[in-house]
């Protein structure tokens, strides 16, 4: 029931608004503030206080859109709503559910009631509408307060009360307005309170929603995140069981999320984790860890980190788990040897080198071994490549050794890789070998016949089982690589001299391939010296023509150095010929001319004696030895008779390798 107080306020009430409206006056000490504020308002707006008349209404269509956008807060409020006028009782009030533009969204309570003071849904009640009223302040001035009857500005609501509070974002916006209306007899002093608590609530539950989404969007972005990330991730309780994965976790261990959640890691990997990491936690460093999938062995690389609760105690573990063959691949992309050529860098339009790129492009889409055979120069390396990147491989890793480049008690370290503590120098956690580093791709073997033969048995055993085992270790590592061996010497021969392994060289040898020597396909001379030419020449202005003399000369040359001595040789008559002069055979090197002049002058003087140059002689000198000892190049030193140091000057003179 109403106050006693309340009763006789809205006496005077009645007499400061007829007052108000007969003269625009009003007594500030007998009206609150709030309301005088309104009322003057009201009458700026231009509101007819003797209308009960309410000119703006939703149609059923609007209202209907209206209320979809709004349905998240009416879902909340409607609970709210319902509470309320259970607790007032169901006659005499209703209660109304209004949105930030003044529409009522819901209303519940007496009917008649609500008839009388308008307040169906899709009404307009802000103060532009129907004045001074509890639902219009608290919109506009984001409080929450009671009107009592001739409060008002209209005089149809005079014996009406109501009390209305905002609902507000986290932002201090109002979403919209929650009020209740009666009769003055029926009005309870608490009346508002209990609005402003209803209305609080639902701010809350608003908000307690909204982080709940907030929750669900960054959890759905997270895991968008955890499942698209290259590399399997998993999350293990202190004790080591097994809570979440990603998507590639699933697929590096062939297993179902079911099948491995709710698993202790132990039991997984077959191999004891869980110590490992309690045991290595301070080391930020990723450990090598090989696990059993689908029956093969694999082998990754872990790291992980601890997750703490609010006590600062180790709750879970986060691991990452990369295998290591992508982890290769990758490193081989930005860092190593890679398969840069295609075929089609390959030039010439000889039978020769086209037998041997269609040999070569039907090969590459098997698996292979493929022996490359050829000169010195004749472009072996460029056949690897190109047999890689046109194999199913092409994605994967292309790792290149020269065999002969490397010591030769280095050299099985190297392709095999070796463990911690192998050797004296042996870096800490072992080192991956190249066939690891190609694993899933393709090794190029350059040199092979320069292998040491107890380096050649273990090569043999890795081609024959796929299995690698590092040196000063026993772990058997699974690879699938593609072998790609080359050579300049003749195997066969060194088999036959004990040089080489005759298993190894039938191992190699299925699928040969012969790199042609440039005099062996001499029509290609002039498509490589124009190829050349403008390589070397497209970063200057230099337009010179290349006379016909200088492909003569260029064809007449036996081209002991091959391709990669004509490359030489167009870099230095590029650098040499004038601005505005051809470039033609008075640019070549003596060396070339001379050779030319020699071969012309023989055939001229078949039975007359002929005192031939000394640095003619001395190159062809040069050239036996190096092919009598396999181009190397301390045995040459010795059988000329003179210094490595010299030897090496010299062939850097006459650009023979």
């Amino acid at each position: 029931m109403p106050s006693k107080k309340m009763l006789q306020g809205n006496i005077r009430y009645i007499k400061e608004w007829e007052n108000f409206i007969a003269t625009g006056q009003v007594d500030t000490s007998v009206m609150r503030r709030e309301i005088v504020d309104s009322w003057r308002r009201s009458k700026k707006y231009g509101v007819d206080p003797l209308s009960s008349k309410i000119k703006i209404e939703l149609t059923d269509e609007k209202l209907e859109q209206t209320k979809k956008a709004f349905k998240p807060i009416l879902d909340i409020a409607l609970p709210f709503m319902e509470m309320i006028y259970e607790a007032v009782g169901e006659v005499g009030m209703v209660v109304s559910f209004i949105d930030a533009d003044g529409f009522i969204m819901a209303s519940l309570g007496d009917e008649g009631l609500s008839s009388e003071l308008l307040l169906h849904t899709g009404k307009n009640v802000t103060e532009e509408q129907v004045g001074t009223n509890a639902t219009g302040i608290a919109l506009k001035k984001g409080i929450a307060l009671q009107v009592l009857g001739a409060e008002h500005y209209r005089q149809a609501y005079h014996r009406k009360t109501t009390s209305a509070a905002p609902i507000k974002d986290e932002y201090n916006n109002v979403l919209g307005v929650l009020s209740m209306s009666g009769e003055c007899s029926t009005v309870h002093p608490h009346t508002l309170g209990m609005v402003l608590a209803s209305a609080l609530a639902i701010e809350h539950e608003l908000r307690l929603n909204q982080r709940n989404a907030e929750l669900r969007r960054a959890n759905e972005h997270l895991d968008a995140i955890m499942q698209t990330i290259s590399e399997g991730i998993m999350t293990i309780t202190f004790d080591g069981i097994i809570t979440d994965i990603n998507y590639f976790t699933k697929k590096m261990f062939r297993k179902t999320y079911d099948e491995l959640v709710g698993e202790h890691i132990d039991d997984i990997v077959k191999k004891p984790v869980l110590e490992m990491i309690k045991k290595e936690m301070s080391s930020n460093e990723e450990k090598e860890l090989q696990f059993f999938s689908d029956g093969r062995k694999r082998t990754a690389l872990i790291s992980f980190k601890p997750i703490f609760s609010q006590d600062e105690s180790i709750k879970e573990y986060l691991i990452t788990i990369r295998e290591t063959k992508k982890v290769y691949s990758q490193v081989n992309k930005l860092f190593g040897s890679k398969a840069i050529y295609t075929f089609d860098d390959i030039l010439g339009n000889s039978v020769e080198i086209k037998d041997s790129i269609r040999l070569a492009k039907m090969i590459s889409m098997t698996d292979a071994t493929i022996l490359l055979h050829g000169e010195s120069g004749t472009g072996k390396e460029m056949f690897a490549q190109g047999i890689h990147n046109e194999s199913p491989r092409k994605n994967n890793s292309f790792v290149f050794i020269n065999c002969g480049a490397i010591p030769r008690d280095l050299v099985a370290s190297e392709l095999f890789g070796y463990v911690e503590g192998a050797f004296t120098s042996a870096r800490k956690g072992g080192n991956p070998g190249k066939f690891e580093l190609a694993d899933g791709g393709t090794l190029f073997l350059d040199e092979i016949g320069d292998m040491p033969l107890d380096t050649q048995a273990n090569l043999l055993r890795v081609l024959e089982t796929k299995q690698v085992v590092r040196v000063g270790g026993n772990e058997v590592i699974p690879v699938d690589v593609r072998v790609i061996a080359a050579t300049h010497k003749d195997l066969a021969e060194e088999v036959r001299r004990g040089n080489f392994r005759d298993d190894l060289f039938y191992r190699l040898n299925v699928m040969p391939i012969k790199t042609p020597s440039l005099r062996d396909r001499k029509e290609d001379i002039r498509i490589l010296v124009d190829f050349f030419y403008a390589q070397f020449t497209k970063r200057t202005d230099q337009k010179s023509a290349i006379d016909e003399s200088f492909y003569t000369v260029m064809a007449q040359y036996s081209w002991p150095g091959n391709v990669r001595e004509l490359q030489n040789v167009m870099q230095m008559v590029t650098n040499i010929v004038g601005e505005h002069e051809n470039l033609s055979s008075k640019h070549l090197p003596d060396s070339i001319k001379e050779t030319i002049g020699m071969v012309t002058e023989d055939v001229a003087r078949e039975t007359e004696a002929y005192v031939r140059p000394l640095h003619i002689i001395e190159k062809e000198a040069i050239i036996n030895a190096l092919k009598a000892s396999d181009n190397n190049l301390v045995q040459a030193a010795k059988m000329l008779e003179i210094g490595r140091s010299t030897l090496y000057r010299k062939i850097e003179k006459y650009m023979i390798l």
